[in-house]
């Protein structure tokens, strides 16, 4: 049966001969953008004492990468459907080397630094739909479903080793390290991509829609915008609501512009389909609750439990390594019980996992955290690849980088979202907690402590009270507890969505062409 299988392959006329091998050079592309988007987080304090950077600029060093990377997904998938995809991302991988070089040589101000990054963020956003088009178009329907899985595994747990690499190097050298790995993986994958990555486009591509690539990307820049900022000034505030109306009204916008032109960014009635919204709403929330849980747990990490960099990043190894390995089944196990009981069951797990998570004692132990997120990393992997798989699948094949597109950027969104909502019930949360043991400090020092844990810890260092130390660390577990049962609620909430609103077919969708389309057959 196997050799009837690998003959049935050899002869398919989308089977490309080289086709694994450039799932890799795209799976490490993918890796370099992952691992861009996290790497600043852990070098950041030692940039700023290096550079002197004021906590704006920190800030916005980080977010110069997100509001470019997530404002430009539609506009560069379009141009690499338009023109070419190999292109679009040979392109993008150049920028990227180029980017990472000037800020780890050339970069010696904050605007210099900050214009890096968001160069970087152009670059990512070049870069990671062209690979999903990419696989699309050079995998046969039969191996599809396993490529996109591993896609899907590297794109979830790729944070994961992008911090323990990170780590690793700032053990050991200078900030200017976690740039300056980011070029040999350009070179690799551009090489390698050179010779073994085909071109491919839309034959039948009209032109580029500007009013549209104009509105998507000011929409969905306002919103991260004003996501990423509303910790920190108020969800009421007049500078958070008006991005968010900003935001809102360009994408209104831009969807009654799709519904009236000829050759759409974005075929919003796609929607319609149950396999690309119902899919895009579960990945969201997804992401929502995954990225704010990531974001509690290297803080409980390094915090509470008192790692180091090096050392925390390789404690949240386990969340690559599940994913790695459990995602190239999730194909296997849709084909036996289907996809929608694979992409519920997945998220049930999640929430599992997050579930034990929120029973962690005010003093942890590692043992009990790695479970928690072993469970939440398997539910991750199994939900996830059948996911990305029917909302491509709904997609025509010539226009496979507006599918791409609309995956990434319900991670970027959902992931934002989460990191901002859950962060904000963390924080107040653990401000309850902690307002009773800031009687007596003075005004500055109380409102450092109730600003953040890391805030607390430095004020119990400097004054030697260790019972405030202790106290704020039991305010951010009964913060951390909360958040956690919240996104467990969340996950929940998704697993009914993808167990009543995803397709009903048997069978793990096969993406099959015709007449350049590709559609749902069992």
């Amino acid at each position: 049966m196997s050799d009837v299988r690998a003959l049935e392959t050899a002869a398919d006329p989308e089977a490309h001969p080289r086709r694994w091998v450039i799932l890799g050079v795209l799976c490490t592309s993918l890796l370099l953008v992952m691992q861009g988007n996290t790497a600043l987080n852990l070098a950041l304090p030692k940039i700023a004492g290096d550079i002197g950077l004021s906590s704006s600029a920190m800030q916005w060093v980080v977010d110069a990468y997100s509001l470019v990377f997530a404002g430009l997904l539609f506009t560069t998938s379009t141009i690499g459907d338009r023109f070419g995809r190999k292109g679009v991302m040979q392109t993008g991988l150049v920028l990227f080397g180029l980017a990472s070089g000037y800020a780890a040589f050339g970069a010696q101000t904050a605007g210099a630094l900050i214009g890096a990054r968001a160069v970087m963020g152009l670059a990512g956003a070049m870069i990671m739909p062209s690979t999903l088009s990419i696989l699309i178009n050079v995998f046969p329907a039969n191996e599809r479903p396993k490529a996109i899985a591993v896609w899907s595994g590297i794109a979830g747990g790729g944070a994961a080793l992008g911090m323990l690499l990170n780590g690793f190097v700032l053990e050991h050298f200078s900030w200017h390290a976690v740039f300056v790995i980011n070029i040999p993986l350009a070179l690799g994958a551009l090489a390698v991509g050179a010779l073994m990555v085909p071109t491919s486009k839309d034959p039948n591509g009209g032109r580029v829609d500007l009013l549209g690539a104009v509105l998507s990307t000011a929409g969905i820049a306002s919103l991260v915008y004003a996501l990423i900022e509303a910790p920190a000034k108020g969800w009421l505030s007049g500078s958070t609501l008006s991005y968010l109306a900003a935001g809102l009204v360009a994408l209104g916008a831009f969807v009654a512009w799709q519904l009236k032109t000829a050759q759409p960014m974005l075929d919003v009635r796609l929607f319609r389909k149950p396999a690309f919204g119902v899919s895009s709403l579960t990945m969201t929330l997804v992401f929502f609750t995954l990225m704010g849980i990531f974001f509690s747990i290297s803080q409980l990490f390094q915090l509470v439990m008192g790692y180091g960099t090096f050392e925390s990043a390789l404690r949240s190894s386990p969340i690559f390594l599940a994913m790695i390995v459990v995602a190239p089944q999730a194909p296997n196990l849709a084909r036996r019980i289907g996809t929608r009981r694979t992409v519920a069951g997945g998220l049930v797990l999640v929430a599992t996992g997050i579930g034990i998570l929120s029973q962690l004692p005010d003093t942890p132990g590692y043992a009990h955290v790695a479970l928690g997120m072993v469970v939440m990393a398997v539910g991750m992997a199994l939900a996830m690849a059948p996911t990305t798989g029917l909302l491509m699948s709904a997609v025509p094949r010539n226009r496979a980088g507006m599918g791409s597109a609309m995956n990434d950027t319900t991670r970027e969104l959902g992931g934002a979202l989460g990191i901002a909502v859950l962060g904000s019930v963390m924080a107040s949360s653990y401000a309850s907690h902690v307002s009773g043991a800031v009687a007596g400090l003075p005004a500055s020092a109380a409102a450092t402590v109730k600003s953040s844990l890391a805030g607390a810890l430095a004020v119990a260092g400097q004054t030697g009270n260790g019972a405030l130390a202790q106290t704020a660390k039991s305010a951010y577990m009964s913060g951390m507890t909360l958040a956690m049962v919240v996104g467990a609620g969340i996950i929940l909430v998704a697993a009914v969505l993808a167990f009543v609103g995803l397709p009903a077919d048997e069978p793990v969708p096969v993406a099959v062409a015709l007449e350049g389309d590709i559609v749902l057959a069992a």
